[in-house]
C-alpha cells in the first residue's frame, strides 16, 4: 500500500517544498499540506489515512501575528523578540489538540516537542540522563538585578542568556563580566523605542542600562542561563556542530563557524569544513557523534532531532547545547560518508527510515487520520 503523507506546515515554505521534493524523489505521492494557520484557527480538514508530519510554524507573518499579536498588542511587529511564552502556549495547544483527535497518526510526539521548545526542560532532561551539558543557573530569573546577583553567587562570569522558548538565536545574549566589573553583552537584539527587535546584525552593548533593558524585557517569557563554554575553533573562528539524528543514528553533520559567540548561519556564521573537523577530532570524532545520539535517545518518540554539539577546545570532547525539534533545514547537505543516509539530504533520510523502519525506529503515535472536518 502506498504511503500517504500530510505535512503540517506553512504552504510554500522551503521546509515544505524540500520535503515534498524528497518524497517525489523517493517515488512517493506528493504530500498534502495542512496549513498551520488553519489549525490555529480551528478550521481544517484532515486527509483520510496516512501520516501527519509536524513542521515548524515559523517564518510566516500571519501565523506569528496570530500567536504573538494578542500579547504584544498595538506594538506588535514580526521583528519583536518578546512574546515567546504565548507563542509556545499556542503552538503546543494546537499540537496537543491534534493528537487528541481520533484517528490522527502523528510523526513525532507533541510532548517531546514541548520539551525541546523549552530550553530549561531540555537541559534538565539531558542532565538527568547523563548527557554532558553546560552548567546551568537553574530556577527562575525575574530580571536583570536578580540575574546579576545570582551569577555573582554562582561565580559565573561568562554565560549565555537565552529565551526559554526562543529559536534561531533570537534574543540570545552572550554575557561576560571583566575582572573589574566591566560588562559586555553580544546579541542580535536591537533596542528601539523601549522595545526589543531581532536584527540580522550582531552588536555589543557595554552599558548596564541597555543590558538591563534587554534582560528585563525578556524575563517575563522565561530565561535559560548557562555557562559559556570555550568552543573548538576552525580557521581562527569559533566552531560547533549541528548533528541531525534520524531514528537514533547521526546521519548528517554541518560545521558552523563564526567570529561571534553565536554561530547561526543567518547571523553571519558560515559552514566550515567537515573534513577538517574530523581530522582535528581524530579518534574522538565517533564520540562527538555519539554524544548527539545520546541526546536524541532522550526523545524516543521523535523520528528526527537536530542536536547542537559544542566541541570543546581541541575537539576532544563535547557538550550538548540544544536539541531542536525542527533542526533538519540544511539545504544541499548529504549524509555522512559511510553512514545510513549517505547521498541523501535530511528529508530523504527521514523518508528512507520511515519506509524501511528498523526495530529501534521511533514509531508514530497509534492513530489514523480519519477525523472529519469541524
Amino acid at each position: 500500500m502506498t504511503m500517504r503523507l500530510t505535512v503540517l506546515g506553512n504552504p510554500g515554505h522551503r521546509r515544505v517544498t524540500l520535503f515534498a521534493a524528497a518524497a517525489r524523489a523517493a517515488g512517493l505521492p506528493e504530500p498534502a499540506v495542512l496549513p498551520w494557520l488553519d489549525v490555529l484557527r480551528g478550521r481544517y480538514r484532515l486527509p483520510e489515512g496516512g501520516l501527519l508530519r509536524i513542521e515548524s510554524p515559523g517564518e510566516d507573518p500571519e501565523v506569528d501575528r496570530l500567536l504573538r499579536g494578542p500579547a504584544l498588542g498595538p506594538g506588535y511587529a514580526p521583528t519583536r523578540v518578546e512574546g515567546t511564552a504565548v507563542w509556545y502556549a499556542g503552538v503546543m495547544a494546537a499540537l496537543h489538540g491534534l493528537a487528541a483527535r481520533p484517528g490522527v497518526r502523528l510523526l513525532g510526539d507533541p510532548e517531546e516537542i514541548a520539551v525541546m521548545f523549552d530550553k530549561r526542560r531540555t537541559h534538565a532532561l539531558l542532565a538527568g540522563a547523563g548527557v554532558p551539558v553546560p552548567r546551568a543557573l537553574g530556577g527562575e530569573v525575574t530580571g536583570w538585578e536578580h540575574l546579576r546577583g545570582r551569577l555573582a553567587e554562582a561565580g559565573l562570569h561568562r554565560v549565555f542568556v537565552k529565551p526559554a522558548h526562543g529559536s534561531s538565536a533570537s534574543g540570545v545574549m552572550a554575557l561576560e563580566f571583566g575582572p573589574r566589573g566591566q560588562l559586555q553583552a553580544t546579541t542580535s537584539v536591537e533596542l528601539a523605542d523601549g522595545r526589543l527587535h531581532n536584527s540580522l546584525r550582531v552588536r555589543r552593548y557595554r552599558g548596564e542600562r541597555e543590558v538591563a533593558a534587554i534582560v528585563d524585557g525578556l524575563a517575563p517569557d522565561g530565561l535559560h542561563v548557562e555557562q559559556w563554554i570555550p568552543k573548538a575553533s576552525q580557521s581562527g573562528r569559533s566552531a560547533d556542530l549541528r548533528v541531525v539524528v534520524v531514528s537514533g543514528r547521526a546521519t548528517h553533520a554541518v560545521v558552523r563557524t563564526s567570529g561571534q559567540p553565536m554561530t547561526n548561519l543567518h547571523l553571519g556564521g558560515a559552514r566550515g569544513s567537515l573534513d577538517q573537523a574530523r581530522e582535528a577530532a581524530g579518534p574522538a570524532w565517533p564520540a562527538l557523534l555519539e554524544t548527539a545520539e545520546r541526546a536524541a535517545a532522550c526523545f524516543p518518540g521523535s523520528p528526527m532531532v537536530g542536536v547542537d554539539v559544542l566541541p570543546t577546545t581541541g575537539w576532544r570532547r563535547a557538550l550538548v547545547g540544544e536539541v531542536n525539534a525542527f533542526g533538519d533545514l540544511l539545504p544541499n547537505l548529504t549524509g555522512l560518508p559511510g553512514g545510513p543516509a549517505e547521498g541523501l539530504d535530511t528529508y530523504g533520510a527521514q523518508l528512507a527510515a520511515l519506509t524501511a523502519p528498523s526495530p529501534s525506529s521511533p514509531a508514530a503515535t497509534d492513530h489514523q487520520i480519519t477525523e472529519p472536518a469541524r
